[in-house]
């Protein structure tokens, strides 16, 4: 029997999630990572959000007070996970060329954006299309010590199983989810999804 894991992401970045201000992450994987090359672990994740490397000049100017409002969790203390995600699509980018149609998709600096795409210059930039779900109540599980550290994937304890089971609603409508997402493809040069 297996849970599912939790996607640690800046805690601004899961706000915007939350909020269906954005649907997409953008991934390289962190200095933790298994083999240090990120991998979709899973369909279903929970959202850790993180204070770690979080800082409001990495953001568009627009959303940078947004750093006040998110929930974050530092190191050493509990985390609070307001919501989970499915993982609906995940591309890999090789092309700079994308990462300017993308820009417009994300809360983080266009300049932010394109370093994260430029780190660890021989892997792929990550893109995935996440469907946020707020949990109606909240959860929150002690932070133990394997949390820590850049990683994408972090295996939290006392947590159930299944974050489906859990009464929660979409951060965005059908409607409204299917036309971002819509938009996220057509910025990656794919055709409309069926």
């Amino acid at each position: 029997m297996t849970s599912t894991p939790a996607l640690k992401e800046w805690a601004v970045i899961c706000h915007a999630l939350m909020e269906g201000e954005q649907i997409i992450d953008l991934r390289k994987g962190g200095l933790r990572e298994d083999g240090r090359h990120f991998a979709v672990r899973t369909r279903d994740a929970w959202l850790y959000p993180t204070v770690e490397h979080q800082r409001a000049e990495l953001l568009k100017t627009p959303y940078a007070h947004w750093i006040d409002l998110a929930d974050g969790s530092p190191a050493e203390s509990d985390i609070t996970l307001h919501g989970w995600v499915e993982i609906i699509e995940a591309h890999s980018i090789t092309e700079a060329s994308v990462i300017a149609a993308l820009t417009s998709k994300v809360i983080w600096s266009d300049n932010y954006a394109t370093t994260r795409f430029s780190w660890k210059s021989r892997d792929p930039l990550w893109v995935l299309i996440l469907r946020a779900h707020r949990l109606e109540t909240p959860l929150t599980v002690p932070w133990a010590s394997n949390y820590g550290g850049c990683t994408s994937w972090v295996d939290l304890e006392n947590l159930p199983q299944d974050p489906r089971l859990l009464t929660s609603e979409p951060a965005l409508s059908d409607e409204a989810f299917a036309a971002r997402r819509q938009g996220v493809r057509a910025a990656l040069g794919l055709a409309d999804a069926s």
